[in-house]
């Protein structure tokens, strides 16, 4: 069944990586950004970095993408992130593994989705791990480090919340919550954004409530009520549904309250 829902996912791969607006979007930024190459190990991860204007030192936020890559869409969010007020730091997980040692802007159109599905779980950990030490290393952070992901990136966070004890809190958007033995060495408090008219990931909501719950973890989950699927992302296209622009605007305004 998993598998069949990640080739429904890899279907919708064209118009998610279809995103001029996101793109235009970023273009108008005044905001600091950058791509840096972060080494360890033998791997080179090349992340999207962006500063929030603040005079003084500011948390960060990884982020991590969905299926699809580093999109536009994702390095645009990124940018939102620095409006909001914080160091957002983006990985491209799929560095070195596209087509000739290349990274998501390499596979063929709607073919990210097969390279992420080639991952491994360790590489994916340690790559994270580096960026975060990145970023929590940056002159301009005060050392406090929340991580936000969404669809795959989302049930990445969830995972990297059993791994890096430091991070202050996991922000977690419509993905597959670790294994329940896992959840015993989470550290952060864990909010869950999830889709109304997704079933497939909310069918897990009581058993990861209720794992959660029996290990002592703070976890928050709200349902957004006609909303579908990567509606963070489909909230802002130009053919947004009016359930999915009010879900990724609630969304968006809790996300942010929460930051802060």
């Amino acid at each position: 069944m998993k598998r069949i829902a990640w080739i429904a996912l890899l279907l919708l791969a064209p118009a998610a990586s279809a995103q001029d607006w996101a793109k235009a979007a970023l273009e108008k930024s005044p905001r600091h950004r950058e791509w840096v190459t972060i080494k360890h190990d033998a791997r080179a991860v090349e992340t999207f970095v962006v500063y929030p204007e603040a005079k003084d030192k500011r948390p960060v936020v990884l982020i991590i993408h969905e299926i699809f890559g580093m999109t536009d869409w994702v390095q645009d969010l990124a940018d939102q992130v620095a409006a909001a007020g914080f160091i957002a730091v983006a990985p491209d997980l799929l560095s070195g593994m596209g087509p000739n040692g290349g990274r998501t802007t390499d596979f063929p159109q709607g073919k990210a989705g097969e390279g992420i599905n080639r991952l491994d779980p360790d590489q994916i950990t340690a790559d994270l791990n580096a960026v975060a030490g990145y970023g929590l290393k940056l002159p301009s952070s005060n050392g406090k480090l929340y991580v936000a992901g969404f669809c795959w990136g989302g049930k990445q966070t969830f995972r990297f919340a059993t791994n890096r004890p430091d991070s202050s809190a996991a922000f977690f958007f419509y993905g597959d919550p670790p294994e329940k033995d896992a959840m015993a060495r989470i550290k952060a408090h864990v909010y869950g954004f999830y889709a109304g008219l997704d079933n497939r990931i909310n069918s897990t909501l009581d058993d990861t409530r209720d794992a959660m719950k029996a290990a002592g973890k703070t976890f928050e989950p709200v349902i957004y009520d006609g909303a579908g699927h990567g509606f963070m992302r489909a909230g802002e296209a130009p053919d947004a549904t009016d359930a999915n622009k009010k879900a990724r605007a609630d969304a968006w305004a809790r996300w942010k309250t929460l930051l802060k």
